[in-house]
């Protein structure tokens, strides 16, 4: 075959074989069957492709020194299949939600060649075949059209190197409407398309011609650097880190133009940006998303009126509070002895408005926690008892006998037609309740603790009970630790390990991490330093702990009851590595399992995954773990049970969803916060450095209830240990207290 330099060639044909495909940017080789006896080998982008596909491809050849002759080609369409075994194949994919091998089967039988002209023109006649209701024929004519009409757009974006999964993302968002978005203002994708962040964004803005100085690239870059610093805790950023920032991403050019950007988005009444001036001369301004701001701002103001408000008690007429003797009544009939300070806690929950319980493991934060509940009881009031999370509830409920709530639940975070999803609880509609008991209140960001705040009943009564040397909340804020440091607050900090807690060595060596010393070990305990520094040594030894030796000596199930802790995601010893691992080690493939390919990785039945963002949709949140219970190929989608403050409960994902899922056999100490696991392993390497602070290995170590198992370096554990200068995140809520306190 004479080849002319740069001619281009468009070929159609079946895809015979596919020799290489990357799942995550579409990158694919293959060979298309063109005739009967004729094929090429062609490499391009190509989007889910299955073997059988009729495609359409336009590019240049060019002669591989090792493979020879290929299409290079840079275009590419389905084509819709004619015989009936291409038709088969392509219904088959799975592609079509609702539609797997065996429906597939049977409308081929039933209509032939005919099959995908009755689909797209006459779906009613589906109802013929067995099985197929009228719901689920709408379903596939509706799967079919849009199959037809998302290659138009995952063409045009492949072409721009955006990877399929993502494209998938931007058709199902916009539908046919997709292109003419992104050609109008493809930074809508940054507020209204998960997964899709400023670099992706920006990358198809330039591609599509829009100057490097354009007013719309400038405002997107101020509001990712925002976004990006509440990802990292921060509830503000001062306007100089901001503008650097921003500058890192927009290059040097556009640093004239990012002030007035700033004062233009500030101005704006739907510019989502706060830039609140600077007590003092010559300070920088800070500068706040709008929802950060009001939320920061208005707390600090209900902190305020809540403790100025007077103690409402329901008493008998004539009858006298006697704190002291109720409290000791309270120790007789529960059979328990409190400590000094957990009598103190106790005593400031009957008369003040607004009190913080904190103390390590060990020193009695349930026992106080259950005091008070009966000491509330007495005075004729039943106390509302919320956490964060699921399993954090569930606790809570098992260690006091009274139901807890998450706080979404409790605050009634729902759908609400004509008005999208909220908290239905508020100023408007309030709780019901005269006192409201918080567990994990180091886990609550600003955003929430707000909503929390605005939806407390006139003259209720809130305690917060949590760790505040535990890591600060994922979200952004650090509000327990706030409200201790503004001094505004009753505090009450238990000390006194309890006999029982001392003698167990993860109590003891928490404390001890805590106060910078390094932790004990002995031959018979319930904590263990496995020292071993290289990195695959280290891996196989995480991997034979988890899934051989301490099974057996915990006498627990090796998914339910274990879990790895890890510092980061990244590193031969981080979390995506060790998931892999462990995924082959605790649930391999079997006949038995049904599994699928996602984004290159694997989802099968019995995995422990993760949820990794905030879905209120579906009332999943950031850092819920379940077990993946099926997998469905017909209908395209997957479910996971998830422990609750109730009952299991069973959520279901489509295909496109899966990117909300991680697996879970090995998470960040980050994520762990709130739950408590049997035995817990805690790589703690020099990789990981970065991150190695005194507050995450307290944080892992207490997530703990029976074994702990240190593995890694010394000077990694002396490193962490030894550090305690975590990143300050920038809050003002401590500030915004003595302020309103000053007035």
């Amino acid at each position: 075959m004479g080849l002319l330099p740069n001619e281009r060639v468009t070929l159609e044909g079946v895809l015979k074989k596919i020799t290489f495909h990357n799942d995550d940017n579409g990158y694919t080789v293959a060979t298309l069957q063109t005739g009967k006896k004729d094929s090429a080998v062609i490499v391009g982008t190509l989007i889910g492709p299955q073997e059988g596909d009729n495609i359409r491809v336009t590019g240049t050849w060019s002669r591989h020194e090792k493979w020879g002759l290929q299409l290079l080609f840079d275009e590419f369409e389905r084509v819709l299949p004619v015989t009936p075994d291409a038709i088969l194949k392509f219904l088959s994919s799975g592609m079509i939600k609702g539609l797997g091998p065996k429906t597939a089967k049977k409308l081929v039988e039933e209509f032939g060649t005919a099959t995908l002209q009755v689909i797209e023109t006459e779906p009613e006649r589906l109802l013929e075949i067995e099985g197929i209701g009228q719901k689920k024929a709408e379903g596939i004519a509706q799967g079919l059209r849009e199959q037809m009409g998302v290659q138009s757009v995952m063409v045009y974006l492949s072409s721009r190197g955006i990877t399929p999964s993502i494209a998938a993302k931007i058709y199902k968002r916009y539908g046919n409407e997709a292109l003419d978005v992104l050609r109008s203002n493809p930074y809508r994708l940054v507020d209204e398309v998960h997964g899709i962040g400023f670099k992706t964004a920006d990358k198809l803005a330039l591609q599509l011609g829009l100057p490097p100085e354009s007013p719309g690239r400038l405002r997107a870059a101020l509001k990712h650097v925002l976004r990006q610093g509440a990802d990292e805790g921060h509830v503000f950023l001062p306007e100089r880190e901001l503008f650097a920032k921003a500058e890192a991403l927009l290059g040097s050019a556009t640093r004239d133009a990012l002030p007035a950007m700033l004062q233009a988005l500030a101005e704006e009444r739907s510019g989502g940006v706060i830039v609140e001036k600077a007590d003092s001369a010559g300070a920088q301004r800070l500068v706040y998303l709008t929802g950060f701001y009001f939320a920061e701002l208005k707390s600090a103001e209900k902190i305020r009126t809540l403790m100025n408000g007077a103690v409402q008690i329901a008493m008998e007429e004539g009858e006298v509070q006697d704190e002291e003797r109720l409290i000791t009544e309270i120790e007789a009939e529960q059979g328990m002895e409190l400590a000094p300070l957990q009598r103190q806690a106790v005593a400031a929950v009957l008369r003040e408005r607004l009190v913080i319980i904190t103390g390590g493991p060990g020193t009695g934060k349930t026992t106080t926690v259950k005091a008070m509940i009966a000491a509330l009881e007495r005075q004729g009031v039943t106390p509302t008892l919320a956490a964060p999370t699921g399993r954090a509830a569930k606790r809570m409920t098992e260690s006091t006998g009274v139901e807890a709530k998450t706080l979404h639940r409790l605050l009634e975070y729902a759908m609400v037609e004509g008005e999208g999803l909220r908290f239905q609880r508020d100023e408007e509609n309030p709780l019901e309740g005269a006192v409201f008991i918080i567990d994990e209140a180091s886990m609550i960001d600003q955003l929430l603790f707000f909503q929390l705040l605005r939806a407390l009943p006139s003259g209720a009564r809130l305690v917060l009970c949590g760790d505040i040397d535990q890591l600060p909340s994922v979200g952004a804020g650090r509000v327990l630790q706030d409200l201790i440091e503004s001094g505004e607050v009753t505090v009450v900090r238990l000390e006194t390990i309890f006999r029982q807690a001392q003698e167990s060595l993860i109590v003891k060596n928490a404390h001890r991490i805590n106060h910078g010393l390094l932790p004990e070990v002995a031959k018979d305990g319930d904590f263990f330093f496995i020292e071993e520094g290289r990195p695959d040594a280290l891996l196989s030894l995480v991997l034979d702990l988890a899934a051989r030796r301490l099974p057996g000596f915990i006498k627990g199930d090796p998914v339910e009851d274990i879990q790895v802790l890890v510092p980061m995601r990244r590193g031969s010893v981080g979390v995506e590595a060790l998931n892999e691992a462990l995924q082959t080690a605790l649930n391999p493939a079997g006949a038995e399992k049904p599994e699928l390919t996602h984004s290159g990785r694997i989802l099968r039945v019995g995995d422990k995954v993760m949820q990794t963002k905030n879905n209120y949709t579906k009332e999943v949140f950031n850092g819920d773990v379940g077990r993946v219970a099926a997998l469905d190929a017909e209908e395209g989608e997957l479910t996971v049970v998830y422990p609750d403050d109730k009952e299991p409960r069973h959520i279901t994902y489509a295909l496109t969803e899966l990117d909300e899922l991680s697996l879970a056999y090995a998470v960040t100490v980050h994520k762990s916060q709130g739950s408590e696991y049997p035995c817990v392993i805690l790589p703690v390497v020099m990789q990981h450095r970065v991150m190695l602070q005194r507050n995450l290995i307290y944080t892992g170590v207490t997530r703990a209830k029976k074994l702990v198992v240190l593995v890694g370096t010394k000077p990694a554990l002396q490193t962490a240990v030894r550090s305690q200068d975590g990143q300050r995140r920038y809050t003002r809520l401590a500030e915004r207290i003595r302020e309103r306190e000053a007035k």
